[in-house]
């Protein structure tokens, strides 16, 4: 008889993906380990260090909002430490899994996957999402956030994702197109990059395509717009275009964070900002008072304000952690370490001022 249970359950595993499934084809809790079967068996699997038996850990929710460029092993380090050395999930929609290695090198963790979730089916797939939920660290790796919008918005690994940030608080975080998708105000680049001197002139420019509240909630960042490579590709006036069309558009007073390469923006449980990495940080604080003198399709931007018109908040990076920024309330009185400017925009030309 046990030999008769064993050849249905072979037959079973060849037609639907084996015999531990409910009928909703709901994942067993032990997923096959590492190697190339296991890789097939685990959808969108690019490989695994260490054990894929499940683990739980205590966890410390957290952000990291990593600018680009080479990493920030000392902003890696500080998820690991909270997310108690459990399981570690990479996901991504084109590369390798070269974050394995590197992640694991980094601290002591149970284990380090990547997944490449590169169409709907894949993202709506129970076993990738199970495998994202019972992450204990989860990092959106760099590429292009207009395929991480098309291929995950609204499905199974975005529910996913918002648990880990919403429910089991766990540490999150994204470099370039990965942390640019982490705020509730998201610039997609589905037309291509948006170029400063380019949607200052036009702020309706075809490149300036924003969204709002329809995929990611992380904790503070439910009004924020964050971006990257900052300073190295002159990012400055997208940044203002961007919060200048929100102003216009939605009628929403939307927050600025922005990371230079080499730069994270590390955001803790309770909300508060520093700065690890080699260059710096901005926190862009328009007033509802002070809102744009013009936003129009085809002109320049005009967003002056007798000189004061966005208060700007900059901090230089350290490899300990430098500053002190409150994201959850974006006082003025909470920051320290940093230096304040003014930013204006005439007729489509940015400039600072220190304050």
């Amino acid at each position: 008889m046990k030999t008769v249970v064993f050849l249905w359950c072979m037959i079973l595993s060849a037609t639907v993906s084996g015999c531990g499934k409910s009928a909703a084809g709901a994942p067993d809790t032990e997923l096959p380990g590492p190697g190339p079967t296991a890789v097939r068996k685990r959808p969108a699997s690019l490989g695994v260090v260490g054990d894929t038996a499940n683990v739980t850990t205590p966890v410390k929710g957290g952000l990291v909002l990593m600018g680009g460029g080479a990493d920030v092993a000392a902003a890696f380090k500080w998820m690991i430490t909270r997310s108690g050395g459990g399981d570690v999930v990479i996901i991504r929609a084109s590369g390798t899994d070269a974050y394995n290695p590197f992640v694991n090198e980094l601290g002591t963790v149970n284990s380090v996957e990547t997944l490449k979730i590169d169409s709907r089916e894949l993202a709506n797939n129970d076993t990738v999402a199970y495998i994202i939920r019972n992450a204990e660290m989860l990092f959106i790796a760099g590429g292009d956030q207009s395929a991480y919008m098309n291929h995950w918005k609204g499905t199974k690994t975005a529910a996913a994702i918002n648990y880990l940030l919403n429910e089991k608080k766990a540490p999150v975080g994204g470099t370039s197109a990965g942390c640019a998708i982490l705020g509730a105000a998201y610039f997609s680049g589905e037309n291509g990059s948006a170029v400063s001197e380019e949607v200052l002139k036009d702020p309706y420019q075809q490149t300036v395509t924003l969204h709002r509240n329809d995929f990611l909630h992380a904790p503070y960042l439910q009004k924020v717009l964050t971006d990257q490579h900052f300073l190295a590709r002159n990012r400055e006036g997208r940044l203002v275009t961007f919060l200048a069309r929100a102003q216009k558009d939605w009628n929403v007073l939307v927050n600025g964070i922005a990371a230079d390469e080499r730069t994270a923006v590390c955001i803790d449980k309770d909300g508060v900002a520093k700065v690890m990495g080699s260059s710096k940080a901005y926190f862009v604080l328009p007033d509802a008072s002070k809102s744009p003198e013009q936003v129009m399709p085809a002109l320049p931007l005009v967003w002056n304000r007798n000189g004061q018109a966005l208060r700007v908040y900059e901090i230089q990076g350290s490899q300990e952690g430098n500053g002190i920024f409150d994201v959850a309330t974006f006082s003025t009185g909470k920051a320290s370490g940093g230096t304040w400017y003014w930013w204006t925009v005439r007729d489509g030309m940015l400039q600072k001022q220190e304050q």
